[in-house]
């Protein structure tokens, strides 16, 4: 992938990149080369990006051009609301004192090149940072009176840098924008970041699946490297994202997906795909407002809750919004559970699922990528327990788990599956099912099913891993 950088006077600096051209913003911004070329790495070194000014409409047509640029339109946008950054700061206060504990002053001021800083002490505020406020060159304030703050953090022109700091910005520009691999073999012509979490004791695919993706995307001729939530500053490196970590709203993983969207990558799964699942609310309309069965169920709030029993008999089921993984769902047996469960999820959310519970041996499961179906499994329930997943003792416990060929599963099963998948997008999902005298009712959709190593992967193998990678690879030919 070919890398510019942009500044207005290209003699001035020299970047010892093999790949990278150096050109003024009239260059960029005129030049039908640039106006054509798909998949250009971009970087904006213009002295402003102020409103209309060229650094503004570099950074503009590069995403109209699906160019990965940094720094993009919505952090550009950022930028003139310091107070919305300062907000966001909380999320890494003990970074903040911990950076600052030795520290006499009251004030500190230091500059960040692409997540470094001359500060050794204070590397790791500074990446922490730059992967808040993704711009290539940054001016960071803090202040302390009962505890350090961030004061405020903007860019800095090319011309604001001491000429001492220009081998720093030099050797990061270079630091930032080279591969991993100095040399990729001929046959490698996209990269792809597999995003997962290694703290996580349930991810979404064990190690053994995420191995089996990696080996299948180099069959397909990706470069493919495992990332994790701190290399949120590299995703402009790649072509496409596949999150393999539990996905929330309001979480990093859907950060990392509206971020990979505007870079211009391919990402499974895509951050519409994030919102619409993780939030059984808008699941619930949306699913009955398209006549797709499901248990009956109520949207309850602090007004109206008491009024829920009228309507559904004991035992029922309540639910988190957000909740993953069998948690945040509750099985209420009387009016005194009833009230207790309520009073603990309406401090989290304003409304909470009321569903009829319909108790069956197992659910059903049907994978879905891309419109296509892609495994499907039932999931029996827990030993001595209503859920799949039990949560009660010290340690998870799960049911057996029994994989079918999509050929020989009820053609109403993979009906129902794929036109509720429809309603969200052309992701990869996985649809959670309960069969009641033939017919098929939609527990939920999950955006980021499972797939382990051994169990969902049981009929196809090898090839479940190599769909999924062809997926990948024919959305970027189709992109490009």
């Amino acid at each position: 992938m070919q890398k510019l950088i942009i500044v207005e006077n290209p003699d001035h600096w020299q970047f010892n990149l093999y790949d990278a051209e150096v050109v003024t913003p009239a260059k960029y911004i005129s030049a039908e080369t640039y106006q054509q070329f798909k998949g250009l790495k971009v970087i904006n070194l213009c002295k402003s990006y102020q409103y209309q000014s060229l650094g503004y409409y570099v950074s503009l047509l590069a995403e109209a051009r699906r160019h990965k640029v940094l720094p993009g339109i919505s952090t550009i946008q950022d930028l003139r609301f310091p107070s919305i950054l300062r907000e966001d700061s909380q999320d890494f206060d003990d970074l903040i004192q911990t950076s600052f504990k030795n520290e006499k002053r009251d004030r500190v001021e230091f500059d960040i090149y692409f997540g470094t800083t001359q500060n050794e002490d204070l590397d790791k505020l500074a990446k922490q940072l730059f992967q808040y406020v993704q711009a290539p060159c940054l001016c960071a304030t803090f202040s302390k009176k009962n505890k350090w703050v961030l004061q405020s953090i903007k860019p800095l022109s090319l011309g604001e840098i001491p000429g001492e700091d220009r081998e720093l910005l030099r050797t990061s520009v270079e630091s930032y924008l080279q591969r991993k691999r100095d040399v990729k073999p001929d046959k490698k012509k996209y990269d792809m970041a597999i995003l997962v979490n290694p703290e996580d004791n349930n991810p979404p695919s064990d190690e053994k699946a995420i191995q089996k993706f990696i080996k299948a995307g180099d069959q397909a001729g990706f470069n493919v490297e495992v990332i994790t939530k701190n290399d949120f500053g590299e995703l402009i490196q790649y072509d496409a994202l596949f999150i393999r970590e539990t996905t929330y709203v309001n979480h990093h993983t859907f950060r990392f997906a509206k971020k990979a969207q505007s870079l211009g990558l391919i990402v499974i799964d895509d951050a519409e795909s994030i919102l619409k699942c993780t939030n059984k609310v808008y699941l619930y309309e949306l699913l009955n407002a398209n006549k797709i069965l499901t248990p009956k169920s109520y949207v309850i709030s602090k007004e109206n809750y008491k009024n829920l029993p009228e309507k559904l008999n004991y035992p029922f089921i309540l639910k988190q919004p957000d909740g993953a993984f069998s948690k945040g769902v509750f099985k209420i047996n009387n009016s005194e559970e009833f009230k207790q469960v309520c009073n603990a999820m309406f401090q989290k959310s304003e409304l909470v699922i009321a569903q009829e519970f319909l108790p069956t041996p197992f659910d059903w499961r049907v994978g879905i990528i891309d419109g296509q179906v892609l495994f499907v499994c039932k999931y029996y329930m827990a030993a001595e327990h209503w859920q799949i997943v039990n949560w009660n003792g010290k340690q998870m416990q799960d049911g057996d788990v029994e994989c079918i060929p999509p050929d020989q599963a009820p053609s109403g099963l993979l009906k129902t599956a794929l036109k509720a998948t429809a309603l969200i997008g052309k992701s990869l999902y996985g649809v959670d099912m309960k069969e009641v005298d033939g017919k098929f009712y939609v527990i939920e959709i999950n955006d980021n099913p499972n797939i382990d190593s051994g169990i969902e992967d049981k009929i196809l193998r090898e090839k479940l891993y190599s769909t999924i990678m062809d997926v990948f690879l024919n959305k970027i030919k189709a992109d490009k």
